[in-house]
């Protein structure tokens, strides 16, 4: 696509369209009315900047109908709510992704990950909308993981000139208003929006997607510094020494040059296993539970994404079945008696192959191994006040042991106990 034939923008076009958008999708209502229109002649179709702006191409409008536009409207708003811009920052620091070929890919997996389940039910998909499918990628997936299993080649090189703009992949623009530009939103008009959307979501459940039921939870446990340490801790035990690590033939060893006749392996690394635990026992209430279906995905992210290589076990008196990790919000989350994480401990370590890394959330109320597991152990512990009934399970005297040394322990952030 390009941009248009000079001409005036059409607003009672554009602003029917966004009409219509809120209609079918009346939960984003909103966001889109929050968006502030911006002429421009510097876009191919529509695009956003991180402060809320809409920049729109007078000649796309023209040629395009109100019910793709409105496609196009609700496309562009998600980028925004799903803060694909600070994302893409934090990828492209993490992964060292510099570029505008980078960013390409970046507005390339944003897209997928909207447009999966964006539309049908009253909403049209636009014309050369990017969808997993086109690039032969699997549905379900987030940005951050859709750019792990595409590069550019054959499959996007019709796609050079999708622009979402800089709420889209963080990298400004030359057109873009900027922080100190006319009718941008601040931060706290933005994360009030955001919530807005979250609790017209949550009101309503089972009348959006999936992926957005999914950023409605998250939206309302926003990220703590007790997540990043919790991120940090996971991420420090799985780049330890001997984790991750294993022997192969497939190259030989630069010490085999010192041995004549011998062929030696070298050391090679690869992703690191992880195996969370979750105490799903009487003492933890079910925010505490749904707090730790947010780690999970948490967790997958600070090991880069690998889902495949993560198994989640639920454990009370007894552990459950080690479960892979496709979706945080389908892992079976069973108990509500006692507590022994020793036997969640164990299941753990009986999967094959053996994790390099297991992480326990819990309330602390729990027997613990007496030796330290054969991998590096992290603990993400949900935070009691001293006065919380929750300590009395049986005995009015009990004080849980605090997890023994050898584990790195996390505070998780304080949630409300009881069921």
């Amino acid at each position: 696509m390009t941009a248009g034939a000079p001409g005036a923008l059409d607003l009672e076009k554009l602003f029917a369209a966004r009409l219509h958008a809120a209609r079918v999708r009346p939960y984003l209502a909103t966001a889109l009315f929050a968006l502030h229109t911006v002429e421009s002649r510097w876009v191919p179709t529509m695009a956003v900047d991180r402060h809320w702006r809409c920049y729109v191409s007078p000649g796309f409008v023209d040629r395009t109908p109100v019910e793709d536009l409105a496609g196009v409207w609700v496309h562009e708003v998600s980028h925004l709510l799903r803060d694909h811009h600070g994302r893409s920052e934090r990828v492209a620091r993490e992964r060292g992704l510099t570029g505008p070929g980078e960013r390409l890919r970046m507005n390339i997996a944003a897209d997928c990950e909207i447009n999966d389940d964006a539309f049908g039910e009253g909403l049209v998909r636009p014309e050369g909308a990017v969808t997993p499918q086109l690039l032969r990628l699997p549905p379900g997936e987030l940005m951050e993981d859709y750019l792990r299993r595409f590069r550019l080649g054959p499959l996007t090189q019709d796609l050079a000139w999708l622009d979402c703009g800089s709420g889209a992949d963080g990298r400004e623009r030359e057109w873009d208003l900027g922080p100190d530009g006319a009718h941008g939103l601040s931060a706290q008009e933005r994360d009030a929006v955001r919530f807005r959307v979250a609790q017209g979501i949550k009101a309503r459940p089972g009348k959006s997607p999936q992926g957005w039921q999914r950023w409605a939870e998250e939206a309302f446990h926003p990220p703590q510094p007790w997540r990043e340490l919790l991120g940090a801790a996971v991420r420090s035990a799985a780049s330890g020494s001997g984790v991750g690590e294993d022997y192969t033939y497939g190259r030989p060893s630069r010490r085999a040059a010192g041995v004549p006749g011998v062929v030696l392996p070298s050391l090679r690394r690869r992703p690191p296993r992880v195996s969370v635990v979750i105490d799903t026992s009487g003492s933890v209430s079910d925010a505490e539970l749904g707090s730790a279906l947010l780690e999970v995905s948490a967790i997958s992210r600070a090991v880069g994404g690998r889902r495949d290589l993560i198994t989640v076990v639920s454990c009370d008196a007894a552990a459950g079945i080690a479960h892979p990790l496709c979706r945080a919000e389908g892992i079976p989350l069973m108990g509500g008696g006692g507590t022994d994480l020793r036997s969640g401990f164990a299941a753990a370590l009986r999967a094959q192959p053996r994790p390099d890394v297991v992480v326990v959330l819990t309330d602390g109320q729990t027997p613990w191994p007496e030796s330290r597991p054969p991998c590096r152990t992290v603990v993400g512990l949900f935070s009691r006040q001293e006065s919380d009934d929750s300590w009395d399970e049986d005995d009015p005297d009990y004080v849980p042991d605090r997890p023994p040394e050898w584990a790195r322990v996390v505070e998780i952030g304080s949630v409300p106990a009881g069921r």
